[in-house]
């Protein structure tokens, strides 16, 4: 089950929508769809769980808690909507294609993908591209 929840002001959530592209994108690397939760929070809220849990001092746009199990993908997904509007101005860039693109971040994230060399950024790229191109706004 997909949820989401809202710790800040977010307008035009297509909750429908999202959903049945998380899971399609889901799906098409060959895993389930299990429990996922969506955080929408600010900067501060964000900052603090970065503090916390992962013992980071600094901003980011998606902080991914992976719980899967086998082909089933579960875990907590907390995104910053501040983070969306600074990088979407930042990069000239739509808001809601920024959205999708932090939103499937995360979910790659859980499916086993990372970003932490070159390569990896690489192909997690082309994944968001992929799967952007795939999405109804």
């Amino acid at each position: 089950m997909i949820r989401f929840f809202l710790e800040t002001s977010l307008n035009g959530l297509k909750k429908q929508k999202l959903k049945i592209w998380i899971k399609s994108a889901i799906q098409n690397e060959g895993k389930i769809a299990g429990d996922i939760n969506f955080i929408f929070c600010d900067d501060a809220y964000l900052l603090e769980i970065n503090k916390k849990y992962l013992n980071h001092d600094y901003y980011t746009d998606v902080i991914s808690f992976d719980n899967s199990f086998n082909k089933t993908i579960s875990g907590d997904i907390y995104i910053s909507i501040d983070m969306i509007k600074h990088n979407s101005i930042k990069n000239k860039a739509d808001f809601s294609n920024e959205f999708h693109r932090v939103v499937i971040h995360g979910i790659l994230h859980l499916i086993g993908y990372n970003d932490k060399s070159k390569n990896q950024k690489v192909q997690m790229t082309t994944k968001e591209d992929y799967y952007l191109s795939l999405c109804e706004n």
